[in-house]
């Protein structure tokens, strides 16, 4: 009769991020046979499944292990940090969840997997996010005016998992028009850069910050108005980190142009020499700057 091993599974809530190391995830295990005794100082087999999206999606990530257990049947190990079969942790994009661990055990410490178990991971992924929000430099917080993510660092926030989040200003910056004929496209939103962009037809600013793939990123957008006066109270430290990177600094007396529609023929331009935004014709040619959020 051929013998059941049952496995019963703790994720621990906990997430490493060390300096000059890759993220992992500790992972704990009891081993207990079909007869429920712990399989106890034993070599166990195991292989380690990211899934993305659901309990039988793709594997973005398979690594194995060969832990031992202890005398109370407990196995430790720490994901990110086996043998890798396919993928690459660091390169998981957390934010694009959910995901499941699926883990395949031998419990004779082979390959011969035969118990499976899956469960899903909730808070550990947000904590490791290292692509659109990670924390850089060793595991250090963002701050005002970091060189980082393809620009400068100028806006800093919590969202309501106290992760940080925040925009990023670009480096370099170019002059166009908003929209060369008077055509309504419905980007009205005040505080949504990302979003008025998306909806910005036939227009060289569009064109110009959708182009743009500095530090090897492509969602870049046009500022909204209320982003806009968020960097201009903030260009102090923008303008600090630009000026030491040699980069192209904030212009005191140029108007940028938001993304932010009046009408068919108007759009909001923010003046940066007295910290107004403004009704200007969209056939007029504006300072453009790209941010990106994080």
């Amino acid at each position: 009769m051929k013998r059941i091993i049952s496995i019963c599974a703790a994720l621990l809530m906990t997430a490493s991020v060390f300096a000059q190391a890759p993220e992992k995830i500790s992972y704990q295990a009891v081993v207990r046979d079909g007869s429920n005794t712990l399989v106890t100082s034993s070599a166990v087999g195991m292989q380690i499944s990211i899934l993305q999206g659901s309990s039988s999606g793709t594997a973005v990530y398979v690594e194995t292990q060969t832990p031992t257990s202890n005398a109370n049947g407990l196995v430790s190990i720490e994901i990110g940090a086996g043998t890798i079969v396919s993928g690459g942790f660091t390169a998981i994009d957390w934010a694009n969840g959910p995901y499941f661990i699926k883990t395949e055990t031998d419990p004779t410490g082979g390959t011969n997997y035969t118990i499976t178990g899956i469960s899903q991971l909730l808070s550990v992924p947000y904590a490791l996010h290292a692509k659109t929000a990670e924390t850089v430099s060793g595991g250090k917080d963002f701050y005002l005016g970091q060189d980082t993510l393809g620009g400068i660092v100028f806006y800093i926030y919590l969202d309501a998992n106290g992760v940080q989040r925040g925009l990023i200003l670009n480096k370099n910056e170019s002059t166009a028009q908003w929209q060369g004929t008077g055509t309504t496209t419905n980007a009205t939103r005040s505080w949504d850069g990302a979003y008025n962009t998306g909806l910005m037809a036939n227009s060289p600013a569009a064109n110009y910050v959708n182009s743009l793939t500095d530090g090897g990123f492509t969602d870049w957008y046009l500022p909204s108005v209320d982003e806009l006066s968020i960097l201009w109270n903030n260009r102090f430290h923008a303008n600090n980190a630009l000026n030491a990177g040699g980069y192209t600094l904030l212009s005191s007396g140029a108007s940028y142009w938001s993304s932010t529609e009046g009408s068919a023929a108007i759009a909001f331009r923010f003046a940066f020499n007295d910290g107004y935004a403004l009704n200007t014709n969209k056939i007029n040619i504006h300072s453009v700057r790209a941010v990106r959020a994080f």
